[in-house]
């Protein structure tokens, strides 16, 4: 709920006004005048007759514990990155020696990583032999370097911010990315890029803008005051090393670092490396064609529900209308996104025979039912788990007789499987049998009432040739196995599955977010992982001017972060005053203003979410097991992992594999880049790219 702070690492610079920056010694080499270093990593020396050096593709991570580290570690976790660390807080860390950072394989001199992260330019002291060995390391090898989170200053090619350049708070700043950077290691930006402000009372980023010095590229900059530009990350080149100077403080959160993550792991690898990254967003409507309970505004709970006391049934539901079907068409084919309809069919059987044997929506959908992808939600959407009793509150699983727990069997589970995809069929819709969402994702655990599945769940899973079932992310962010069937964590949005207008949404987010001396449930107060708002806010206007920003901003971090988790809401969010599309506008407008058109936004459907999840577990486990070889001699790579285990690889334009006879193109574009999931062709034990030699 509250703004995320940039925590300044204890190594790293103090805030100073002009002229006051924090005393660190300067680099006292000279710069190397027009030495840019060769895409193909050779030594410095020795060159025409030492044989090409083998550079293993894994990035040495220097951590001070400080924030900055910390998200570049998280990315290049996230997207498949092997990395070592050395924790400078450890006293039983190794030491960088010669002997730690190469050795010979082979006759051949060996990198050990084809790329180092610090905290800042003199994470070891200047004058240490730690600092001495890994430039000298760098020097031979060619091996680039990421200063974290520094200053601005002529030690890595900036001069003070007394001398031109600018220091101080940059929320709600606009950075724009030099023709360098476009050209370089941020192509995939669009220009602008914009620091985060989410609260005026917290100062969220602090940074130190300098004029470049020769020998330094800058790559984002921003107006310095004077009618020039000063950096906040570029290239300082000297001494036969290269360093990307980053002078703004950031955390994993930030919007600003999400963006620019991608961009600094390329740079860090030369545009090559193990891991794959991809800016992905799928939206699961659920409930379509049900109707959806609505919340009581009087008694704060939502009748029907079992904790709702003194309800009846469900009272004046929120349910779709043709109009509102035509609209959500009409949105897709302006926004340039899809969809998915998770339905109920029987629901729609049962409202038609309800309403004189028609039903305007479901005909509605029926006729646009190709501009959908559909995923089964189970015929009439009931309760899959245990058999509920709703004689306490909150509910708890039946019992019998002998104390054991109840549970609906496996006939019925499986009938509201097939009955669903029958409907479907006999309607002409197409839907993969292999996806499903059950309702409320019952028959997975569900805490506290049921700590296990239900035991016929895999069964009726496998009798229906279901391979994916949607869970709930609050819940279960890790995916896992039910039977031969994975779960698809789902992220949920915060548009409430019981509104259907504004007013109603903001009532609802009052009672969960405010004390309960401001009128609410005081929920916040107990849950370590909320926080309450400082007053309500106004029920007609609280909605737009508060939530949709709020909930745009956190579907948009899950898109920045490499996460292929659908986002779900409800029918009841396309209804009435059609609530969710305020957010989607949002998170598309602010992605397509970030992201150039070779970077698009990616819409998996469930399964290809899920066997992304799936490969990613199984390469993260031949990676913490020690199982991957990945290394790069001159212009080839080669990378060896355990049979089966998919490999993510990404390499610059122009790149081939090596098949068995001949070679063919590697990877799909993205981003400027080349990338996939590949294995070793036929008759072969491992993957062989060539890269371009130009």
């Amino acid at each position: 709920m509250h703004a995320q702070r940039s925590r300044t690492p204890a190594a790293a610079p103090r805030k100073a006004g002009n002229g006051g920056a924090p005393r660190r010694a300067a680099r006292t080499a000279g710069v190397l005048a027009a030495a840019a270093l060769l895409a193909t990593v050779v030594p410095s020396a020795q060159a025409a007759t030492a044989p090409a050096p083998r550079v293993d593709l894994t990035v040495l991570v220097v951590d001070d514990g400080g924030s900055a580290v910390e998200a570049i570690t998280v990315e290049l976790k996230g997207s498949g990155v092997p990395y070592r660390t050395v924790d400078l807080n450890d006293p039983g860390r190794p030491v960088l020696t010669p002997a730690f950072l190469s050795d010979t394989v082979g006759g051949r001199p060996r990198a050990r990583y084809q790329g180092v992260v610090l905290p800042h330019e003199a994470a070891f002291g200047p004058d240490s032999a730690e600092h001495t060995a890994l430039q000298a390391y760098e020097r031979t090898f060619g091996i680039p370097q990421v200063d974290a989170y520094t200053w601005a200053h002529p030690g890595v090619g900036l001069d003070y911010t007394s001398d031109g350049g600018w220091s101080g708070v940059l929320d709600g700043a606009t950075a724009g990315v030099t023709p360098a950077g476009r050209a370089g290691p941020f192509g995939y930006l669009a220009g602008a890029l914009a620091f985060e402000d989410n609260d005026p009372a917290i100062a969220e980023s602090y940074g130190y803008a300098g004029r470049p010095r020769p020998g330094y590229t800058s790559y984002l900059d921003l107006p310095d005051g004077a009618g020039g530009r000063a950096s906040l990350i570029g290239e300082y080149t000297a001494d036969g090393r290269r360093e990307l100077v980053v002078t703004f403080a950031y955390n994993q959160y930030q919007r600003q670092f999400r963006a620019l993550a991608r961009g600094i792991v390329e740079w860090l690898t030369q545009g090559i490396h193990l891991g794959r990254s991809r800016n992905y967003l799928s939206v699961h409507v659920d409930d379509v064609l049900a109707p959806d309970a609505r919340w009581d505004t009087a008694r704060n709970c939502t009748p029907g529900d079992l904790d709702c006391v003194g309800g009846g049934g469900t009272e004046n539901p929120i349910r779709m209308t043709a109009a509102d079907a035509a609209r959500a068409a009409a949105w897709q084919q302006e926004s340039g996104f899809t969809l998915d309809m998770v339905y109920n069919g029987g629901q729609g059987e049962q409202w038609k025979a309800e309403h004189g044997g028609t039903d305007p929506l479901a005909a509605r959908l029926i006729a646009d039912r190709a501009r959908y992808r559909w995923v089964n939600h189970t015929y009439t959407h009931p309760y899959l788990g245990c058999v509920q009793d709703d004689t306490t509150v909150p509910w708890q699983c039946a019992k019998d007789a002998s104390g054991a727990t109840l549970w609906v069997g496996r006939a019925e589970l499986s009938a509201q499987i097939r009955d669903n995809l029958t409907w479907a069929a006999g309607k002409g819709i197409s839907v993969d049998r292999s996806e499903l969402v059950t309702g409320e994702h019952s028959g997975l655990r569900t805490l506290p009432q049921q700590p296990a599945d239900n035991p016929h769940l895999a069964g009726a899973l496998a009798d229906n040739g279901v391979k994916w079932t949607g869970s709930d992310n609050s819940r279960e962010p890790a995916q896992r196995a039910v039977g031969a069937a994975k779960t698809v964590p789902r992220h949920p949005m915060n548009v409430y599955y019981n509104v259907g207008t504004a007013a109603e949404m903001a009532d609802e987010y009052n009672w969960i977010y405010t004390s309960r001396a401001d009128g609410g449930s005081g929920a916040c107060e107990s849950n370590p992982a909320s926080t309450c708002l400082p007053a309500p806010l106004d029920t007609a206007t609280g909605y737009a001017s508060y939530i949709v920003p709020r909930e745009a901003r956190t579907a948009l971090a899950h898109v920045l972060g490499n996460d292929p988790r659908p986002h779900y809401v409800h029918q009841s969010n396309l209804a009435e005053e059609r609530l969710l599309y305020p957010v989607l506008d949002k998170v598309l407008a602010d992605y397509r203003a970030l992201f150039a058109a070779d970077t698009p936004l990616e819409n998996p459907r469930q399964k290809e979410a899920g066997a992304e999840l799936e490969r990613r577990a199984a390469w993260d486990a031949a990676l913490a097991a020690g199982k991957v070889t990945a290394y790069r001699i001159g212009t080839a790579v080669t990378v060896q992992a355990p049979a089966g285990v998919q490999i993510p690889v990404t390499a610059p334009d122009g790149t081939r594999k090596r098949l068995l006879l001949g070679t063919a193109a590697f990877g799909t574009a993205y981003a400027g880049a080349r990338s996939a999931w590949t294995a070793p062709e036929l008759l072969q034990t491992a993957v062989t790219l060539q890269l371009p030699t130009a």
